[in-house]
């Protein structure tokens, strides 16, 4: 397969993944085999991605994490973080999620935090929450561990034969990015909008209620044979009966004098009720009573959800909850709620059943925002173990004393033994997907460097910035990465860059270190469109935002960014 044709497969790669229709663990490992396939690329070399070390490590650090999110420190800081003025409180948060993302997996931070500022009254949460997900990137590209795509570029560098990357060897240049850019936000966020606090939009918008009155011949009959099930636009999802809430509704329930029963969909399609004899329409009687089940959650980023309909997943039985609405931004979704294809960052109002909570996937696929639904928190010894633990192993391997693979390895089999994590935990939570995305795409860098594809796009770079010399590269290699990150994934984003970043620095004879730094930096420069980043997508319906909030926002710290980072990198690591 030529250079030419693994060029233009590469091409195909990256449309389909703009579009967004498949899956980027589908695409990439589906080009990695086709790559071992057609003979472009060694099986062997497919089977080392997927145990790469730098792989490996930042899997363990993800399972380590889910200890440390769940610790009690977030809670009891933010009423500190957010009293005060706006600008302080701002300042405050933004703060302390930078140090946290650091060190700590920036989802993990934000999904923390997420909660605690949507119940909040103090601040209006459109405030604060986009500058929670850009802080959360800035504290990341300050040291090895804080963002994923870091640790993709270290596989990447290990990948090619090259020298690990160091814990702090991003310091240099991220911390006085990360500093210049939370200045600079305090001033952006003053062009968010101040959205209504999340308690003050009335559920009953949701909801249409209808009671069954005596002479009704719906009495004694099943939901099902009632044909309750299958209206326009209109969906059954609990019924109150005596005080007594029943939900999820059963199809075998039977009704009984005196139900009130609780649709939600476009309830403005009340006709679709006329047709059934005996039933009652009316306003206000269940809100009271559905107000003390109704919980607020946000897709997370490793839900199964995104792209399937409520109907296809069978949500009802899945979670043993009904959705009420679902919210995008600041759009409310009408029409039939089982049809519509869901999107990491949806909230979804739920109506839970009494169980809700011993679900063991409610984890791995929601952020909770209600306040009556939470985690269990780590004890304050548990926590105590964790932070301290964790913090010995990124002390040791800074100091180049034990190597962090190492460490994490020991922190993770004493968090299992001291049964903070559990198995369980780990199967429900690992992180599979993003392996698939990354050994693949580790794969895919290794078909573009042998086939000389990488080294064609070098050449056109070179050719374009003759005039502007290695400086002029370098700014391409860079500018190229942050463009694909806005619109693909990040790692994603690194994974296509690197090769050609290599060979570019090989192309002028340059030390490789600028070009790399320029790929992960410009692989989390995600500031303007709200898809390419996942805590962006986090926030976006907590937040009640639109797409025109994120560029308000984020073109001047996108600016801000690359300003710092084209001029710090070849200070720091020169050509």
């Amino acid at each position: 397969m030529s250079a030419y044709l693994v060029l233009a497969s590469i091409g195909a790669l990256l449309a389909l993944l703009i579009q967004g229709r498949v899956s980027p663990a589908v695409l990439f490992t589906g080009w990695a085999v086709g790559y071992v396939l057609l003979g472009v690329t060694e099986q062997q070399a497919l089977l080392t991605s997927f145990s790469n070390p730098a792989l490996i490590t930042l899997l363990v650090l993800m399972l380590v994490s889910l200890a440390l999110e769940r610790s009690p420190l977030l809670d009891r800081l933010s009423d500190t973080l957010l009293k005060g003025r706006e600008s302080m409180a701002s300042l405050r948060l933004m703060g302390v999620t930078a140090f946290l993302s650091a060190f700590l997996n920036n989802t993990a931070v934000v999904g923390s935090l997420l909660g605690v500022i949507s119940r909040q009254r103090y601040i209006p949460a459109s405030r604060l929450l986009i500058p929670l997900s850009y802080a959360s990137i800035l504290g990341g590209v300050t040291t090895l561990v804080g963002t994923s795509t870091n640790l993709v570029v270290n596989s990447f560098v290990i990948n090619a034969g090259l020298p690990p990357l160091g814990m702090f060897q991003f310091t240099m240049v991220g911390l006085p990015v990360a500093l210049l850019c939370i200045l600079g936000l305090l001033f952006s966020a003053r062009l968010l909008p101040q959205n209504q606090m999340l308690d003050q939009e009335t559920p009953q918008s949701y909801f249409l209620e209808a009671q069954v009155m005596a002479d009704s011949p719906l009495i004694g009959n099943s939901i099902e044979a009632n044909q309750l099930r299958s209206l326009d636009g209109l969906f059954l999802l609990e019924i109150m009966r005596h005080e007594r809430l029943l939900s999820p509704v059963s199809p075998d329930e039977v009704l009984q004098q005196g139900d009130v029963l609780v649709f939600t969909g476009e309830v403005e399609k009340v006709q679709a009720l006329q047709r059934f004899p005996g039933l009652q329409l009316f306003g206000h009687g269940a809100d009271r009573l559905l107000a003390s089940n109704l919980v607020e959650v946000v897709i997370a980023n490793e839900s199964e959800l995104p792209k399937r309909t409520l109907r296809e997943v069978d949500f009802r039985t899945l979670f043993n909850a009904g959705v009420v609405g679902i919210r995008r931004g600041r759009r409310r979704l009408t029409g039939q709620l089982g049809q519509i294809p869901l999107r990491v960052g949806d909230s979804l109002l739920l109506a839970v059943g009494p169980d809700f909570t011993d679900q063991r996937n409610i984890d791995s696929n929601f952020h909770v925002l209600s306040g009556t639904l939470q985690r269990p928190k780590l004890r304050k010894n548990q926590s105590l173990l964790a932070f301290c633990g964790f913090g010995v192993v990124i002390a040791l391997a800074a100091a180049g004393l034990v190597p962090l693979l190492n460490g994490l390895l020991v922190l993770l089999a004493a968090l299992l033994l001291t049964r903070i994590l559990t198995i369980s935990e780990l199967r429900r939570r690992f992180p599979f997907e993003l392996w698939l995305i990354i050994g693949s795409a580790l794969t895919v860098a290794k078909a573009l460097e042998s086939s000389g594809g990488a080294q064609l796009v070098a050449d056109a770079v070179r050719s374009i910035c003759s005039g502007y010399g290695v400086y002029g590269a370098f700014i391409g290699v860079f500018l190229i990465t942050l463009i694909l990150t806005e619109v693909v994934t990040n790692n994603a984003a690194a994974a296509l860059v690197f090769p050609i970043g290599l060979s570019t620095a090989s192309a002028f004879g340059a030390d490789p270190m600028p070009f790399i730094m320029a790929v992960a930096f410009g692989a989390s420069a995600c500031f303007i469109i709200p898809f390419g980043y996942q805590t962006h997508l986090m926030v976006y319906s907590p937040g009640r935002y639109r797409m025109v909030d994120y560029l308000k926002a984020g073109l001047p710290i996108s600016l801000l960014y690359s300003a710092g980072v084209i001029t710090l990198v070849p200070l720091m690591f020169p050509f």
